[in-house]
């Protein structure tokens, strides 16, 4: 004990301890509270991350437009979020039926070819009852037992009009099921608008909500968190527009090299290569997983073909264009990365999966930050 302690009377050293515990469990508890919370509400935090990425990108796309027209903020953001409205449209207009065509053709494709999997699969004496987990609704439906059917009221004879307890129930399940369906397309178009509103609201203006967080922290660690947010926020934006180069370039040759195979559908597999190139390693082996798959009811030299052709652009991908656009920013290794994705998809379902490297970017950010931060000493 020092000599300063000792000459502290007991009274104020016991009050101080206790003053100290209460604060380590107040601590203890606000940190249980949070870890609570953000598991509870996992997704709509991530709904709402998910949003402050598109802001990001469509400020940096605003920035990026600043350095040849100068323009407001205001004028810029509009003309960027016109010009993407616009492609969009216009690949809607113009590949609008072929992407329909496509997509109902690649569906039935994939259907087949994972009947003839499971076929040979099954003539080798392996175990295909996993491939019944999607079915288990229709599977518990058609093996309904016979004491409920026995109990049913009997159906009525031809020409005789159906009991009211039969139009109920027939108009009960029509109601629940549209019900159902009305549901779920308002909460995946209810999604969409609020990501597209927390995106455009944050590029609108990105100092608000900047100076807004800054306003949080406690002053004397301003300095500290606003070199750690402007980090952030610089990674990501490289990130973003690295990633939107590299998806148009992993779509667009899928697509080429695909069409000259002669696959079909190969417009709709670009498409869906490019969206997953947005997921890294995950993304790259579903993509080919389903290229190959299409490609099997060509023929065998066709889907060898395509399998090479996904082997060169997921090369491509890996070891030219993201190193070259990334530059370093997001120098994670990949066992790291693909750890913690199969872990946030696991726990969070495919939002973890989707958002686990920008999530894992901001958590090697503040710990570079911390690891190289030197405080400035102490005024005597």
């Amino acid at each position: 004990m020092s000599k300063d302690e000792r000459s502290r009377p007991h009274g104020d050293l016991a009050w101080d301890q206790a003053w100290a515990i209460s604060v380590g469990g107040i601590g203890v508890v606000l940190f249980t509270a949070l870890l609570a919370f953000t598991w509870y509400f996992a997704t709509t935090l991530l709904l709402i991350f998910t949003g402050m990425l598109l802001g990001l990108g469509l400020n940096a796309l605003t920035i990026a437009l600043g350095r040849r027209v100068p323009l407001p903020h205001a004028v810029r953001l509009a003309i960027v979020c016109t010009g993407l409205a616009l492609m969009l449209a216009g690949i809607a207009y113009l590949g609008g039926a072929t992407i329909a065509e496509q997509a109902s053709l690649l569906s039935k494709t994939l259907k087949s070819q994972l009947a003839n999997v499971r076929s040979f699969l099954d003539s080798h004496g392996i175990d295909t009852s996993f491939f019944d987990l999607g079915n288990g609704a229709a599977d518990a439906a058609s093996t309904t037992p016979s004491s409920e059917a026995a109990s049913a009221p009997a159906a009525p004879s031809r020409g005789a009009l159906p009991s009211a307890g039969a139009l109920a129930s027939s108009g009960g399940a029509i109601v629940s099921q549209t019900f159902k369906l009305l549901l779920g397309t308002i909460h995946g178009v209810g999604n969409i608008f609020i990501v597209l509103f927390l995106g455009f609201a944050f590029a609108a203006q990105p100092a608000v909500y900047h100076d807004g967080l800054l306003f949080l922290a406690p002053a004397r660690h301003r300095t500290r968190v606003t070199l750690i947010i402007d980090r952030i926020s610089e990674t990501l934006e490289r990130w973003l527009i690295a990633q939107i180069i590299v998806m148009l370039a992993v779509g667009v040759v899928t697509w080429i090299g695909l069409l000259l195979i002669g696959i079909p559908g190969s417009f709709i597999l670009g498409i869906q290569a490019g969206l997953l190139a947005f997921i890294p390693t995950v993304g790259a082996i579903i993509a080919g997983v389903i290229v190959v798959l299409a490609s099997l009811a060509s023929g065998w030299v066709p889907a060898l073909s395509a399998f090479l052709l996904f082997m060169g652009v997921h090369a491509m991908e890996s070891y030219v264009l993201t190193p070259v656009l990334q530059r370093q920013a997001l120098d994670i290794p990949p066992a790291t990365l693909f750890a913690f994705q199969i872990l946030l998809g696991v726990v969070f379902g495919i939002w973890g999966l989707a958002l686990a490297l920008p999530l894992v970017a901001i958590a090697k950010v503040m710990i570079d930050h911390f690891k190289t931060y030197e405080a400035p000493p102490l005024a005597a």
